[in-house]
Formats: structure tokens, sequence, C-alpha cells
């Protein structure tokens, strides 16, 4: 059965989250004066623990949007902040990581070499507020033709139902549908396990070394790599670099 559609993950798929993140923190950080006998390298990394800590709460329906973000910065400063402090912090971060916003470079071939043949579609773990505003800033937000995340479904990666609603506002079966995501358990058994094609983006080989692959998706080391595997013949596609 032939692949009509591909729906996109966000952050660290086809956008550059980890390296905004951490260029944005630095810098925020340093603004903020807390980098006084402290180590960037442990800072970023408690920030990063601290984020997927949160992240994982937000997942999981322990806490909203907004809550997410001020236990953040509470947990991070270990700090008993109000909510307008919090935000107000979390905000003159958010001034220093929208500035290191940028596409992976493999992003704008791939999505120029399938043009023609597939529909695209967005679902992320995020909010549409936010990722809306960070796909029009990038300069591809009209790529795709439903931007569709957990904060306003309802429910999130790695559930079936996520998946599923994406497919169904794009009026097509899940096997009609890949799924390109970077994270191996969310975005590469989810995708699978929900009956889509699952591609399973691993550019670093970060998870790879931590535990091996997921059963079910595709693995692959660049976008590039992505026609080949949708069937699509384009001189872009590349062999795999996986086995």
């Amino acid at each position: 059965m032939s692949i009509d559609a591909v729906v996109w993950d966000i952050d660290d798929t086809i956008f550059d989250y980890t390296a905004a993140d951490r260029a944005g923190m630095r810098n925020h950080l340093a603004a903020e004066g807390l980098l006084d006998g402290a180590s960037v390298e442990q800072a970023l990394a408690r920030w990063r623990e601290v984020t997927d800590a949160q992240w994982a709460r937000f997942s999981a329906g322990e806490t909203d949007w907004q809550g997410q973000r001020r236990e953040r910065v509470r947990v991070f400063l270990e700090e008993t902040l109000s909510d307008t402090e919090a935000d107000a912090w979390f905000d003159r971060y958010i001034t220093h990581y929208e500035s290191a916003w940028s596409l992976f470079p493999d992003v704008l071939p791939v999505l120029d070499s399938l043009v023609a043949s597939h529909r695209h579609a967005v679902l992320s773990n995020s909010s549409l507020l936010v990722q809306d505003r960070k796909l029009r800033v990038l300069g591809v937000h009209d790529r795709f033709e439903a931007i569709l995340c957990a904060a306003e479904l309802g429910v999130s990666k790695p559930a079936a139902a996520a998946f599923h609603a994406a497919c169904e506002a794009l009026e097509l079966p899940p096997h009609r549908v890949a799924y390109v995501g970077d994270h191996p358990e969310i975005d590469g058994r989810g995708a699978a396990e929900a009956g889509l094609l699952s591609v399973w983006i691993d550019r670093d080989g970060t998870h790879t070394a931590a535990g091996g692959p997921p059963t079910g998706p595709h693995r692959i080391a660049s976008l590039a790599e992505l026609p080949a595997i949708l069937g699509v013949d384009t001189r872009f596609g590349a062999p795999s670099t996986f086995r």
C-alpha cells in the first residue's frame, strides 16, 4: 500500500531545538548573572534534566502547559516563585532561545523533493500557540496542511489516539501515512504501534548508544534518506547509513 502523506514531529526533527535551547539558556544565564562560579555545561545539563522531567509530567496529564513552564523555572532555580515571577523569568529565557532558532539543513531539500508526491502535516507534543508561530518564523508553516499539538488535542504521543488524530485530519487511514520523529519511543515505537509507517531520525546515534533501536520504525541518520523509504524516485534520496 502506498504512502500518501507524511506527518512530522517538529522539535529535534525539523527544528534544531537542542542547539537553540542550549544557546538560548547559555545567553540567558549569563544575562541573569547565574554563571558566576558555575560550570556552563553543568547548568545546561541541569536545565535539560529539569525540562525533560516537567515535559514527562505534562505528557502524563499531571500539569498543564503553563504549569510545566513555571515548574521548570522553580525546580531549576530551587526557589519558591510566584506564577508572575516564574513567567517573567521564562519569558526572558524565551527571548534568547528564539534568537537561536533554525531548521536542520536537510529539511528544505526533503520537503521540496516530496512536495509533488506527498501531503504533509505536523503532530507535536507541544502547544499550537508555540508551534504555529515557530513554523511561521522558520518559514515553513505553509508547507503543512494540518498542525496538531498535544495541548489542544488533549492527548500526547506515544498514545495511538494522537497519531490517529493526525490521520483523521488528513482523512487517511494510518497505513497510508508515514510519521517522522526523533524520539525512539515517543515517536518511533508510538507511530509504529499506531499503525503508521514509522521513520525514526537518529541524527547523532545518542539513543542507539543508550539502548539500541526500538522495533518497528525505519531508522535513518538524515532526512535525505526519507524519499527512498517512501518509494520516491529522486536524486535527493540516499541509501541508509544504518543496518
